[in-house]
């Protein structure tokens, strides 16, 4: 599965995928993920940022809340389309682009940061869309993204839950298994049954890394990691969203940042 198969399939839900966000219906990003990613995001005020795989631009338009100034890219021109409208209902001063994480369209230096929300699994070649990241960044610039974990969500997922329908293990299997491009059918977690007959389900291409693979290619691309996180609703929780909810026992998103690492300059010798 090459660049135009992912594109195919993301154009395919974007609309459907719009709509829904923007309903509330995607909890365990707006309840868990984003507010855990930016948690962990440091300052951006006054930065130029990146952000990679923006979909409809909901994260995009919260980093310019903050005071960066932005630009971002999707590979489905309606996700672009639509994260356009939003930006000329609400201008932020986004420059957003229908362009590939792979071969991204600025040059060499261009950001300060760059983020990518869930999006980086789902490339075919992540070893190429870190070289693209590390590559815009400046030196001593920041990367921050989030994928599916892959140690509690891989080929094979599947929630045990008791009597009551809480969640009390994760079953896993084929780690070390590759997807390449396994398309997965499935709709948000909240969205109730009699919706369901009347909204296709989203088809998404899956590119599983182990946790080894996904350190070896951040470092490979010249980043140093800095802090990583595993978001949790608490041992504790009782989430009304099972999605959320389960993860009292185990993550189900990773959290990466690394910074670019600055080049030294060698002392000349003295004669």
């Amino acid at each position: 599965m090459n660049s135009n198969d992912v594109a195919y399939f993301w154009e395919a839900n974007a609309d459907a995928w719009t709509r829904l966000a923007r309903l509330g219906v995607d909890v365990f990003r707006d309840m868990l993920n984003s507010p855990a990613f930016f948690g962990m995001l440091p300052p951006v005020a006054g930065l130029a940022g990146l952000d990679v795989g923006c979909g409809e631009g909901s994260n995009t338009r919260q980093l310019a809340r903050l005071g960066a100034r932005m630009a971002a890219v999707d590979i489905a021109p309606t996700f672009v389309r639509n994260a356009r409208d939003a930006e000329a209902a609400e201008p932020l001063g986004i420059d957003y682009r229908v362009g590939d994480g792979m071969a991204l369209p600025f040059a060499a230096g261009s950001f300060d940061f760059v983020t990518a929300f869930m999006s980086l699994m789902d490339m075919p070649d992540p070893v190429q869309a870190l070289y693209e990241a590390s590559r815009v960044l400046r030196p001593g610039g920041f990367l921050q993204f989030s994928i599916l974990h892959p140690c509690f969500a891989p080929p094979h997922r599947e929630v045990v839950r008791d009597a009551s329908g809480r969640a009390r293990a994760i079953e896993v299997g084929g780690y070390f298994e590759s997807t390449e491009g396994r398309v997965d059918t499935w709709w948000f977690s909240t969205l109730k049954p009699e919706e369901r007959e009347r909204v296709a389900p989203f088809r998404t291409p899956i590119f599983h890394r182990t946790l080894t693979q996904w350190f070896d290619i951040v470092l490979g691309a010249g980043l140093h990691i800095d802090k990583i996180a595993e978001p949790t609703a608490g041992t504790g929780s009782r989430h009304a969203d099972a999605v959320v909810d389960d993860t009292r026992v185990a993550p189900l998103s990773l959290h990466i940042r690394a910074t670019k690492r600055r080049v030294r300059r060698r002392r000349s010798a003295v004669a």
